[in-house]
């Protein structure tokens, strides 16, 4: 099944601590239903997807940001992979990366609407 749209969205961080409103997003449609939306901020400024999506309306894109379906991917560190570090500090890495904020808080991700696709990587 594939959704009657797909947005496929990437976020660039410029080099100045803050980008200014116009022309901080590109949208360009790729055919049978893909679109290709690009937002530029600033180092200092935090990306909030919900919104970059309502504003893209503006430009033409059809979406309800709360009934949006949101896809992110899900690293899982395993330390049990071959390698130069000792193992006590694969298992505080992988700790340290456990405990690090989801990226759907940094996103500002209405919980209920995001779907984690995992892997698992050998440290």
């Amino acid at each position: 099944m594939l959704h009657e749209q797909v947005v496929l969205l990437t976020i660039q961080v410029a080099d100045v601590p803050k980008v200014a409103g116009e022309g901080r997003l590109e949208l360009k449609p790729l055919g049978e239903g893909f679109y290709r939306l690009i937002a530029h901020y600033g180092f200092m400024e935090t990306p909030n997807v919900p919104d970059i999506v309502s504003r893209a309306s503006a430009l033409g894109l059809k979406a309800e940001p709360m009934l949006t379906s949101y896809f992110l991917s899900r690293e899982t560190l395993r330390p049990t992979g071959i390698g130069h570090m000792s193992r006590w500090r694969k298992e505080l890495f992988a700790l340290i990366s456990r405990n690090a904020r989801p990226p759907s808080d940094y996103f500002g991700l209405p919980p209920g609407r995001v779907i984690e696709l995992g892997l698992q990587i050998e440290i």
